[in-house]
C-alpha cells in the first residue's frame, strides 16, 4: 500500500523549544562548543603533533586586502582642471587608471599602475605617465 501522507509528529507539540533546550540552541551554528574554527586551545597539542589544519588562517580573504583602487582618465581629467597650474602633477598612490573618459589637458600622472589605453590617452593629450 503506498504512504500518502506522512504521520504528524505529536511528541512535543505545546513545547516552545521541541526539546532542543534553550530556545536559542537550535538557531544556526550557535552552542557548538568549540566544533568550528573558534575555541581550539584544548586541541592545540594534538594538532601540533599530528599536523592536522586546526591551526592557521582558513577561508575567503578579507575585503579590504584588494592592493589597488580603481580610477579612470575622465577623472583625471576633473582633477587636472581643478588646478590652476599649466602642466599639474597629480599623485595617486595605490590607484590603477584606467582607460574610462576623455583628457585634453596635458598633465603628468604619476600612480601605481596604468591600463595600456590609459597611458596612450594621457601621452595623446600631451601629458606623461609615471608608474610609482
Amino acid at each position: 500500500m503506498v504512504l500518502r501522507s506522512k504521520k504528524q509528529n505529536r511528541k512535543y507539540l505545546g513545547r516552545r523549544s521541541w526539546g532542543a533546550g534553550n530556545i536559542k540552541n537550535r538557531r544556526g551554528k550557535g552552542s557548538r562548543g568549540g566544533v568550528g574554527m573558534g575555541g581550539k586551545k584544548h586541541k592545540f597539542t594534538r594538532a601540533v603533533i599530528t599536523g592536522e589544519g586546526l591551526l592557521g588562517k582558513k577561508g575567503f580573504t578579507h575585503w579590504g586586502a584588494r592592493t589597488l583602487i580603481e580610477t579612470n582618465v575622465g577623472s583625471v581629467s576633473d582633477m587636472a582642471f581643478r588646478s590652476t597650474e599649466p602642466k599639474p602633477t597629480i599623485e595617486l598612490r595605490g590607484y590603477k587608471v584606467l582607460s574610462n573618459g576623455t583628457i585634453s589637458k596635458a598633465v603628468s600622472v604619476k600612480a601605481s599602475a596604468f591600463s595600456k589605453k590609459a597611458i596612450e590617452k594621457i601621452k595623446g593629450a600631451g601629458g606623461e605617465a609615471v608608474t610609482i
